[in-house]
């Protein structure tokens, strides 16, 4: 089913987002009747065209997901995409007996794609303010047994296999699990019940022994991710620097064309590259 339903890579976000979001909201909603319909051919008897019919009826709902994370620097085309992976390994598993709608069943699936493109991506420096933290944010993701929050007995198991307490790993579940939202955001006069995190900050010189921790902190990952950055080929070197370390970043479909290899190619040499950094930086 996967090597089919790849072929709704013709309605790339990556080509032209508006033109895409567009299109995909010109695909009718199902019906609960049709889509359970839809959903028995393909349990039953893996039907291709209406795995393809589920995908494209919900691919709205995805660019609505991903518009949620907005703020964390990447690209829309690219969460939508790492969206729509999401939606069709919910497809893949989903099972018309649970008797759900499949946009319930689907959210999770979504999200949980969603999230770990944004954890192997958002701020490969300045992604703690320990060491013990940084180890923590890259280990909790893939330490999860389960997409919901962590059982008081986990969240305990877990800390003892990381070296931290419980309340930094509550912490930075809860760090993974937020919505983000814009730095400087402005809200509307009659509704200040949600002010935008700049309104929170403190005096720079109210802690001056943190300030310098922090700077010393910062040009130490620095340094680190150039080292890093050094080991790398040439190719996975460039690749990650035009994603992720400039202002004006490259989409996976412009690297494509330029390398001439597919989309999938490129995000592939991406991700390898981004755990050679982690295991590095790490050590």
């Amino acid at each position: 089913m996967t090597t089919n339903l790849m072929t709704l890579d013709s309605l790339s976000p990556g080509r032209d987002l508006d033109a895409y979001v567009r299109t995909v909201n010109r695909f009718p909603i199902l019906s609960a009747e049709h889509e359970r319909q839809l959903a028995e051919r393909l349990y039953e008897h893996q039907d291709v065209e209406a795995a393809r019919e589920l995908v494209l009826s919900h691919l709205r709902f995805v660019v609505h997901i991903a518009r949620s994370y907005s703020g964390y620097g990447l690209p829309q085309a690219d969460l939508i995409q790492e969206g729509n992976v999401g939606l069709m390994k919910a497809v893949k598993r989903f099972d018309p007996s649970y008797g759900v709608r499949l946009v319930s069943f689907a959210v999770h699936w979504i999200r949980a794609e969603i999230h770990e493109f944004i954890l192997r991506n958002w701020r490969i420096v300045k992604v703690a303010t320990t060491k013990a933290q940084r180890k923590l944010f890259f280990n909790l993701r893939s330490s999860k047994k389960k997409l919901g929050w962590l059982s008081q007995d986990e969240t305990a198991s877990m800390a003892r296999d990381l070296g931290v307490s419980s309340e930094t790993v509550t912490q930075m579940e809860g760090r993974m699990a937020a919505q983000d939202m814009a730095f400087d955001a402005q809200t509307d006069d009659e509704d200040e019940r949600f002010p935008a995190p700049v309104s929170y900050l403190e005096a720079e010189n109210a802690n001056p022994a943190d300030i310098v921790a922090a700077q010393e902190w910062e040009a130490d990952s620095e340094a680190s991710l150039r080292q890093a950055s050094n080991q790398l080929d040439p190719r996975s070197r460039d690749i990650l620097q035009r994603r992720w370390l400039v202002d004006d970043k490259a989409t996976l479909h412009e690297l494509a064309a330029e390398y001439e290899v597919s989309a999938e190619r490129i995000r592939q040499i991406e991700q390898n590259a981004i755990k050679k950094l982690r295991l590095t930086m790490a050590a």
